[in-house]
């Protein structure tokens, strides 16, 4: 998750993203390698595994901690590509001795069959819909029979390699794991740390502030886990990160992870009760004053999926060149960075329009396509010759260009914010796609959602959405619609504003 190195860096920067999608392939930096490796070889260990060597990153922050210490130590490890292990080889980042330990396989699928006293792992970061029907169906099945239910599935592969290599401590064992916040703020999370936090102890959580990310030029929000096999503790030790290259957090390890005062590291102790309740990633929460959430006065529904942007996403000139009649669409809104300010209006989608951007959303009904006009049937047979139907999401409608359909909706939330998290009124009765949330107040009254406007824009309910959304990096955040609907907001600010409170008509 740092600057890839090796069999990425002579593609092209969007091929070599890509590449590093697929593979979720993102490498430890040494500060942060040192530290993990730190807390498993706290006790005594001759071997320290891997399960996703990738650079041998942890490798060398082992044997680099064993000569300081002047005892051994054994490094072995998995990794499902080989071509990965040939590049660090080739670089250096691994010694020909080391790979007489690694095996090659899928660390879920094909776990190793002893038990280990010392696992370090940076997990591939792939997301739910890079994994093939048939290993999600695995991995739920391994999940099932790990922590006696399968869990949702939107978890990305990084989720199971947690589980897996919990189930593989030895009795004191240590695992140091580095993982994207979702897996404490997705679905999911409940169902994992319920099952760890009665199974394991948790010793700290450590997270970082934007500016010292391990992986700065990655959209995710990583934190690093120590966990133990052991009874489990009432508290653990929360940590943040405040500056990149720090000695401090490895200092704090090796000290045992007692209390001290570091500029670039900060420590609290935390009940497991209260993390639980408020997700691992995020900062403890203070208690709510009495207050509303925001369920209480809106529905929340995502924007459209249309499974292809490009061939229904169309802008003015490209529905006149194709000579499609502009009956069969309606206005829409794709991208939040298209919306600068609090609200979308007819000139807002001028300016789009006239800069090429799309907004307009090819929406037709389940009728037979050939009861269209011929312009409109010969780019269906456009979007067939270039497999759209068998496009995963398309493929799942009857027929396949059957639009999803939304009332245009008086608020939108934008979906993904980067540090410009906003609600916006929407004028120009346009639908969203799924950049975007909808928000369909309780009431229709024109100066009641004005009111409601006014009080999701008040600065205490953006600060509430880090209660509530998955964390990504460079404090960007996502919220999804049920979460949105649990937004805290206080009675003060209902009451600012004169909000109404009662399920009632409001004349």
């Amino acid at each position: 998750m740092t600057n890839p190195e090796g069999a990425s860096r002579n593609l092209p920067r969007w091929a070599a993203r890509e590449r590093l999608r697929e593979k979720g392939q993102f490498w430890t930096p040494e500060w942060v390698a040192k530290a993990m490796a730190a807390y498993v070889m706290t006790q005594p260990t001759d071997v320290l595994f891997d399960p996703a060597v990738g650079a041998g990153a942890f490798f060398r922050a082992a044997k680099s901690l064993a000569r300081e210490r002047g005892t051994p130590i054994c490094c072995r490890g998995m990794e499902i590509d080989p071509e990965i292990l040939k590049q660090a080889l080739e670089d250096g980042n691994l010694q020909a001795e080391d790979t007489a330990g690694i095996a090659i396989g899928d660390f879920t699928l094909q776990p190793p069959q002893e038990k280990l006293s010392a696992i370090v792992a940076n997990p591939p970061y792939i997301r739910h819909h890079r994994l093939s029907a048939e290993k999600k169906e695995a991995l739920r099945h391994m999940c099932a029979q790990i922590i006696g239910s399968a869990i949702d599935g939107r978890a990305g592969l990084h989720v199971y390699f947690l589980l897996r290599a919990l189930t593989l401590l030895k009795a004191g064992g240590r695992l140091a794991i580095i993982l994207p916040a979702d897996v404490c703020e997705g679905k999911y999370a409940r169902d994992i740390w319920g099952w760890i936090t009665t199974h394991f102890a948790v010793d700290a959580v450590i997270t970082f502030a934007p500016a010292a990310s391990p992986f700065p030029a990655v959209d995710t929000n990583p934190i690093v886990f120590f966990i133990r096999k052991a009874p489990p503790e009432e508290q653990f030790w929360w940590a943040k990160c405040h500056r990149t290259q720090t000695n401090a957090l490895q200092e704090w390890v090796l000290r045992g992870l007692e209390a001290k005062e570091y500029d670039d590291l900060k420590m609290m102790r935390r009940s497991i009760k209260e993390g639980l309740a408020t997700g691992f990633s995020r900062e403890p929460c203070e208690r709510q004053e009495e207050g509303y959430v925001l369920g209480d006065f809106a529905k929340v529904i995502r924007g459209i999926a249309t499974g292809a942007n490009d061939f229904f996403f169309l802008n003015s000139r490209q529905i006149e060149a194709l000579g499609l009649p502009e009956s069969y669409f309606v206005r829409a809104i794709g991208r939040t960075r298209d919306v600068s300010g609090d609200a979308v209006t007819a000139t807002t989608l001028n300016a789009l329009d006239l800069a090429g951007r799309p907004t307009f959303l090819l929406s037709l009904n389940g009728q037979d396509k050939t009861t269209f006009p011929d312009a409109l049937q010969r780019y269906l047979a456009l979007g067939e010759e270039k497999g759209l139907p068998t496009r995963p999401l398309l493929a799942q409608r009857k027929p396949w260009y059957k639009m999803e359909v939304r009332t245009p909706p008086p608020l939108l939330f934008a979906y993904l914010g980067r540090r410009n998290s906003r609600f916006i009124r929407n004028y120009a009765q346009v639908v969203p796609l799924t950049g975007f949330l909808c928000l369909y107040p309780h009431w229709s009254n024109a100066e009641y959602i004005e009111r409601l406007a006014l009080v999701l824009n008040h600065p205490d309910m953006l600060t509430n959405l880090s209660k509530i959304g998955k964390s990504y990096g460079a404090g960007a955040i996502k919220v999804e619609p049920r979460w949105l609907e649990q937004l805290p907001i206080p009675d003060r600010v209902v009451q600012t504003y004169k909000l109404p409170t009662q399920m009632r008509l409001w004349a």
